[in-house]
C-alpha cells in the first residue's frame, strides 16, 4: 500500500502540474473554452462569461499549486479534499460534454494534447480513482521537508505562476501549440493527404413492408427491399482526417480571397477578432507599423469578425489606410491570443506574430 500511495501521489501531482502549466501558458485560450461551457445551449450560465478570464487564471494556478502541495506532502488533507472536489466537478463536466455532445474538446491540456470528450471523461475517472486511493492511504503521505521549507516552496510556486500568467497575458504564450505558430504554413495546414482516412458513415434505411416498418443498415449503398421507402438516418461511426487548419477564409464582399492573399510574398495581417472588444488605443501603433510596412512594399490587411460598420468607424477614427476582411471569430482567436495583433507572412508561412504590446518588435525587410 505504501508504494502504491507513493506512485499515485507522484502521478497525480505531476498530472495536475503539467495540465495546469499547459493551460497557464495560454490562459486566454482556456478562457475561450470556459466561455463555450458557460454559453447558451451548454451550461446556460452566461452570467459567468464576463469573468471567464479571471476564472481561467484562478483555476489553472490552483491546479498547479495543488499538484505542488501533493508532491510536497504538505497540508495533505485539505489538498486531497480540494483535488477530489476539482476532479468531481471536471468529471461531471466532461461526462456532460461527452453524453450530450456539447463541447467537442474539453481543453484539459490546452492545444498541446487534443482529447475527445469520452477520452477526457475516462481520464478524469482514472484520476478520481487515484485520488480516492490517496485518501484511503493518507497516513502514508509524509511531508518531504520541514514546514518552513514547504511553505517557502509553495509561495515560490505561487509567485512563479502569477508572474508567468502576467507575462503571457501581456505578450503571447511562450510555447505555441497551435497550427498558426511561427514557421507554420497555412496552406500546408489546410492540406488533406491523399492517404488520409475517410469518414465512415452508417445508413439506417426505413421501409414500409406490408404495413410493417423495417430498418436495413448499410454503409451507403441503397438496399434492395420490396417495400415503400420512408426515410434514412445517417450516423458517423468513424471520423475522417481533419486538417489542423480548416474553415480558414479571408472574405470581402462574400468572396474568399485567401488563396490569392496567401501567395503574397510580403503580407501583414492585422488581426482583431472583435473590434468592439479590442484594445483601441493600440491602433495608433498599428497604424504606424502598417504605414512602415507599406513603405517597404508589404500588403497590409485587417482581419475581423466584426461588421463593416464597425471596421469603417475604426478606419475613420484612427486613419487606417488598409481594408478589413471577414474571417470567422473562432479562427481569429486561434491564430493569435491578442486583440489586436499583427502577423507577417511570406507566401502563407508565418514569419512573425506579436501582441499589441510588442508591436515595436516587428521588423520589415
Amino acid at each position: 500500500m505504501k508504494y502504491t500511495i507513493h506512485f499515485c501521489r507522484i502521478l497525480v501531482g505531476l498530472l495536475f502540474i503539467v495540465s495546469g502549466f499547459i493551460k497557464l501558458n495560454d490562459p486566454v485560450g482556456f478562457s475561450f473554452k470556459l466561455e463555450e461551457y458557460f454559453s447558451q445551449g451548454v451550461l446556460d450560465l452566461p452570467v459567468f462569461m464576463p469573468y471567464a478570464l479571471a476564472i481561467s487564471i484562478f483555476v489553472v494556478i490552483l491546479e498547479v499549486i495543488l499538484g505542488v502541495l501533493l508532491l510536497l506532502g504538505f497540508k495533505k488533507r485539505i489538498t486531497l479534499w480540494s483535488l477530489l472536489g476539482m476532479i468531481v466537478f471536471f468529471t461531471f463536466l466532461t461526462f456532460y460534454s461527452a453524453y450530450f455532445n456539447k463541447v467537442t474538446d474539453c481543453g484539459c491540456f490546452g492545444d498541446a494534447i487534443k482529447l475527445t470528450p469520452w477520452e477526457s471523461f475516462t481520464k478524469d475517472l482514472v484520476l478520481l480513482v487515484l485520488i480516492l486511493i490517496l485518501m484511503a492511504g493518507t497516513r502514508y503521505i509524509k511531508p518531504l521537508f520541514s514546514p518552513k521549507w514547504n511553505i517557502g516552496l509553495v509561495l515560490l510556486s505561487l509567485a512563479l505562476c502569477i508572474g508567468y500568467a502576467n507575462h503571457v497575458l501581456n505578450h503571447l504564450p511562450v510555447i505555441d501549440f497551435r497550427p498558426y505558430k511561427i514557421g507554420a504554413s497555412i496552406q500546408d495546414g489546410m492540406t488533406v493527404p491523399e492517404d488520409a482516412p475517410k469518414a465512415i458513415f452508417e445508413y439506417a434505411w426505413k421501409f414500409d413492408v406490408n404495413g410493417t416498418e423495417e430498418i436495413v443498415v448499410t454503409n451507403g449503398e441503397y438496399p434492395s427491399v420490396d417495400g415503400e421507402f420512408i426515410g434514412v438516418e445517417t450516423t458517423e461511426i468513424q471520423k475522417g482526417y481533419e486538417p489542423p487548419i480548416h474553415d480558414f477564409t479571408i472574405e470581402q464582399g462574400g468572396v474568399d480571397q485567401a488563396d490569392q492573399l496567401l501567395m503574397e510574398n510580403k503580407l501583414v495581417m492585422v488581426v482583431a477578432y472583435d473590434l468592439a472588444k479590442s484594445e483601441l488605443e493600440a491602433f495608433e501603433k498599428v497604424k504606424s507599423k502598417a504605414e512602415e510596412a507599406q513603405a517597404k512594399g508589404y500588403t497590409v490587411i485587417g482581419m475581423s469578425a466584426s461588421s463593416d460598420e464597425l471596421s469603417g468607424e475604426l478606419k475613420a477614427r484612427y486613419g487606417l489606410n488598409f481594408d478589413f476582411y471577414f474571417t470567422d471569430e473562432t479562427t481569429l482567436k486561434t491564430i493569435v491570443r491578442s486583440n489586436p495583433a499583427m502577423l507577417v507572412l511570406k507566401k502563407g508561412t508565418i514569419q512573425q506574430k506579436v501582441h499589441y504590446n510588442d508591436l515595436e518588435e516587428l521588423r520589415f525587410d
